[in-house]
């Protein structure tokens, strides 16, 4: 079985992306989308969302990276595809599924769960100026007003030639809010032969066992989780060899955002590494009770050495509670 790493817009970055990979158990990483409208965008916004192109599209740990596109002109998303591919993408990943309003009101992402015939005319755009040896591969929800459209959509991609289909399991509607409905993944899984992948609400190793029992994947896409959980992959992978992993300790973990906030201070001020910083902590505060101890002081913090030393305040009899 595969994990992926999701590409959560405005925060799964190169640098976090090097971060979890370095943890293990991930086996691909995929983009935050570029948006495609008119006019040929230049290489450098390509390397801007994925620098590992400079490296063979892979992390420093080797692991594949793929371009995600968003956009509804077929025609543009196919030229931007090919581009994608003579930079040196892997994969190329169609966005079918962000719910961001600013997205939807200009026909990108989720809104285009509404038509089927547009999600195959996309696809099959950039399936056919795509080399046949480099996937193009979709992500969804199961529809924007309701999860109706799951099958729909699945369909229609199937037909276009998606060698793979990502089904977040909510609509747009639902955004982020529990339950995720894995028994629609099924029900799509059930209704092509395209490989379908997990995705939502895999927040730990028993998630992942109900989520492939629910919806017959063996695959998954984690985001929030594997931002909560750094070392989630790697601990679902050793349950598949019937191993259970002591979990990451805090102090690892303080170490593993220190090195991504002294990434990001190679090219940005420390306000905007101290933003980022806070973000993943925000997460972490999810799964380790040191991150909800120093989020308090962490959270007011705007230079990113004290940030660092207050990640690291937490006293051993703190941690143990």
């Amino acid at each position: 079985m595969r994990i992926f790493l999701a590409p959560m817009e405005g925060l799964v970055d190169a640098p976090i992306r090097e971060s979890l990979t370095q943890v293990g158990g991930i086996d691909r990483c995929v983009t935050e989308f570029i948006r495609v409208t008119h006019g040929l965008l230049p290489p450098r916004i390509f390397h801007k969302f994925a620098p590992e192109l400079s490296r063979g599209s892979l992390t420093r740990q080797g692991v594949p990276v793929a371009i995600q596109l968003l956009g509804s002109d077929a025609a543009q998303m196919a030229i931007h595809g090919a581009r994608a591919a003579e930079l040196g993408a892997p994969q190329v990943d169609i966005n079918f599924g962000c719910p961001a309003k600013t997205v939807n009101r200009h026909k990108g992402g989720a809104v285009l769960l509404k038509e089927p015939e547009r999600l195959y005319e996309i696809t099959r755009a950039v399936r056919l100026a795509v080399p046949d040896e480099i996937p193009v591969t979709a992500k969804i929800r199961l529809g924007y007003d309701d999860r109706s459209m799951g099958v729909a959509c699945g369909e229609a991609l199937a037909a276009a030639g998606a060698d793979e289909i990502v089904i977040h399991a909510r609509s747009k509607a639902d955004g982020y809010r529990p339950p995720a409905y894995w028994e629609e993944i099924g029900k799509v899984r059930e209704a092509v032969r395209t490989p379908v992948i997990a995705n939502g609400d895999i927040w730990s190793v028993e998630d992942y066992w109900r989520c492939r029992e629910v919806t017959g994947c063996d695959d998954v896409m984690i985001g929030r989780g594997l931002v909560s959980q750094p070392d989630l992959a790697r601990q679902i992978k050793a349950s598949l060899q019937g191993i259970t992993l002591a979990p990451m300790a805090w102090p690892a973990v303080a170490m593993l955002v220190e090195g991504y906030g002294r990434e990001l201070q190679c090219y940005l001020d420390d306000k905007y590494v101290t933003g980022r910083l806070k973000q993943w902590l925000n997460y972490l505060r999810r799964g380790f009770n040191e991150a909800e101890q120093v989020w308090p002081a962490a959270r007011k913090l705007g230079d990113a050495e004290s940030f660092y030393q207050t990640l690291m305040s937490v006293s051993p009899a703190e941690r143990a509670a």
